[in-house]
Order: structure tokens, then sequence, then C-alpha cells
């Protein structure tokens, strides 16, 4: 088929790149909702940052080219079909206005297994969402991990200041310098809070800390090993800082508490069996646990009754008839339940005695002059009253 005119192919290389800019800003806005793929190595840092400029372009009213948006922008990350996510993956996020960061170290258990991450954005102004899946591949490599490991302790850092490149490529190339590895990686950051520490006070610009574990391929090298001999190990203990010969190489940038550092060497295994010495609680070795299996019959729950309910019944109902045979049929019992019946009649008749009773009041409270004529009256006494209590003051004339 000849090609037409000049005039068509413009037509058709107009109407091609028009149709080529639609497949281009569709990719662009689409992207948001693609996955991404990352191929983290296990044993090494991942650091995977979440950009709010990303997500702004999913959040209506949508900018127009140029145009600056900043609403504030909170992340969620989980694991699909799970509420969390892994247990290596960490996230931090300080303010809305700052970018999101999933870091960790993933571990050789996870090689070959895809692990998809969740990651939705909430824009808080508008409540409008985005979402799309981080999917980590974790691969494995005979260099790692590295069998020299260092972790030091970082007290003028937080976590998402440490996990800049730019500082995090500052430390490792301080440490390459004191060190001279022929391969250096960070294997692991993480948080002081994580570990235990307690949240800074907010005076005086202070930090959380950081904790951060490199690896290298030689074995430490003498600056290092310096916080290990008795006059640094006694200063630590004092609470006071251990002298090392290369901390300003740190100084300038870092601020590292060498009593904190950790070295492990992964060359050496060194036997930590211990023999067992059977005793208070500790069990025999008996073997492998083996659990019961799934048909398991019901239990019966009479013989449970019996000893539960009808046993201590039969006990009481014993006791008591035992009781009523002392009380009612021997000999003693009658005796004891008569004498009680005589004590109650004889309480009983005091007290009606007592009721019955008339006091007399007092002679000293009656006149013994009559207040008119002065002739002298004697006090009246009922025919029960006892003459023997009367005063001797009665008798003066």
């Amino acid at each position: 088929m000849e090609p037409s005119s000049g005039r068509g192919q413009g037509r058709m290389s107009m109407e091609a790149f028009s149709t080529l800019l639609l497949l281009t800003v569709y990719t662009i806005v689409s992207k948001v909702h693609s996955d991404r793929n990352v191929y983290p190595s296990s044993g090494v840092l991942f650091v995977h940052v979440l950009e709010r400029e990303y997500f702004k372009g999913e959040f209506p009213p949508y900018p127009k080219p140029g145009e600056m948006s900043n609403d504030p922008i909170t992340f969620n990350t989980n694991l699909m079909g799970y509420p969390d996510r892994p247990g290596w993956l960490r996230y931090i996020q300080r303010t809305t206005y700052s970018d999101g960061v999933l870091y960790g170290s993933p571990t050789s258990d996870n090689v070959g297994k895809p692990t998809i991450i969740e990651i939705t954005a909430y824009n808080r102004r508008t409540f409008e969402t985005a979402r799309h899946n981080l999917i980590i591949n974790i691969m494995s490599t005979e260099e790692y991990p590295l069998p020299y490991q260092a972790e030091f302790y970082i007290k003028n850092m937080n976590v998402e200041e440490m996990l800049a490149s730019e500082v995090l490529g500052d430390f490792l190339g301080a440490v390459k310098n004191v060190w001279q590895p022929d391969r250096l990686n960070a294997i692991n950051i993480t948080s002081a809070l994580d570990r235990g520490g307690r949240v800074p006070l907010p005076i005086n610009n202070m930090k959380e800390g950081v904790y951060v574990m490199v690896g290298a391929d030689v074995p430490f090298s003498a600056c290092l090993r310096e916080v290990e001999n008795p006059q640094n190990q006694l200063r630590c203990s004092q609470e006071m800082e251990p002298v090392i010969s290369c901390d300003m190489k740190f100084r300038a940038q870092f601020k590292i508490d060498w009593c904190k550092i950790s070295l492990v060497d992964k060359t050496k295994h060194v036997s930590v069996y211990q023999e067992v010495i059977r005793g208070e609680g500790i069990l025999p070795d008996v073997g492998e646990y083996k659990p019961p299996s799934d048909t398991i019959k019901s239990r019966d729950y009479y013989s449970d009754f019996l000893l539960t309910l009808a046993v201590p019944s039969a006990v009481a109902l014993v006791l008591f008839i035992i009781l009523g045979y002392i009380m009612c049929c021997r000999r003693e019992g009658i005796i004891q339940l008569v004498h009680h019946s005589a004590i109650q009649k004889s309480t009983k008749e005091l007290r009606d005695m007592s009721t019955n009773r008339e006091i007399a009041w007092p002679l000293s409270t009656l006149p013994v002059f009559h207040p008119v004529t002065g002739e002298i009256v004697p006090p009246r006494h009922t025919d029960n009253y006892d003459n023997t209590s009367m005063p001797l003051m009665q008798t003066q004339q």
C-alpha cells in the first residue's frame, strides 16, 4: 500500500504522537496503583522511602503542572492478607508532612518467597486514599552475611536521620577508615526506643539514639579492639568515657558510645553446650513430644460427680446421724438437755421477778422536816420495804 501525501503523513504522525502522549500520561498517573518490585539481599540493610510527592497526584483536586500542594499525608503498611508487617520490616514517619520509610534486614528464611507489602496513603485534608503494592524479592548471595559484625550506638542521631543515604554513607566511610575492609555493608539499623531506651526530653535538641550494625570481611582493627582492654572496661563500669584512639574520626558528625559497642566474630563457633544436672525443676529427657491424636474419646464425668458431690454428702449424713444419736438416745445427752431446760426456766423466772419489783427512792432525797410547820416527818415506806437499809440520820431528834 503506497503512502499518502505529506499532509496525511503529518496527520498520522500527530495522531500517533497524541496516542503516545496519552499512554505516557496514563502510565504516570496510574503508577501509584501498579506493583513495584525491589530485590534486596538477605543480611543487608533494606531501605525504601515512601515519598509524599509520589502520591500527591492521586488526590483531588489534581494539581496543575508547576502547582504546589502540601496536604498532610500518612501511610499504612501491612503484609498482604495480614494486619501487620513481617517481623524483620519496620516503618517510621515522624510527621504528616515527612516521607515514610520502610527499613529492615531480611533473613535467609524469606529467600525465594515474594513478600507483598500493601501501601495505603491517606490524605488527611480530603480523606482520599491511594494504594499500591511493593513486592520484595529477597535474594541470596554467597558473600552475605559478612563474618565480622560490629554494632555501634550513635547518641546524636534519630533513626530516620540515619536512614538517609548521605548520612549512612558518611558513617560507613568513617568506619571504613578505621577498619580498612575490602567489603563493608550496613546490616541493620534499630532505634534505641526499640531496645528499651527512654523517650528523650524535648530540650537542647536531644536525640533518641540509634544502633547501627555493620559487617566486614576482615577481622576487627586494633582501634575497635581498644574498648576490650581492662582500662577501658573499668572506665565503662564507672560510667566514664573510654579512651579510643580513632574516636576523633567519628566525633565531627557522630557521637558514639564506645561502652555499648558490640563485636561479633561469626567465624568462631564457640560451643555453648553445658551439661545439665538433673534435679529439682528439670524434667527428664523422654524423647520427642508426641501430641495426642485427633480422635479423642469423650470423657466420662460420672466418677467425678461421685467424688465431688456424692461422697461429701454421704459423709455429712453419717455425721448428722451420729450426732443425733448422741444427743437424743444416749443418757449423757438426755441429762444435758434436761439441765439446759432447767437453766432456761430459772432464767425466765428471774426475769419475771425483776420486772415486778418496785424500786424505792433513796432516803437522802426525801425531806426530814416539814417545810411549813417544821415538824419531823418520817419517810414513807411500803410494806415490803427493807428497814435495814434505812440511814442512821433518821434516828436523830
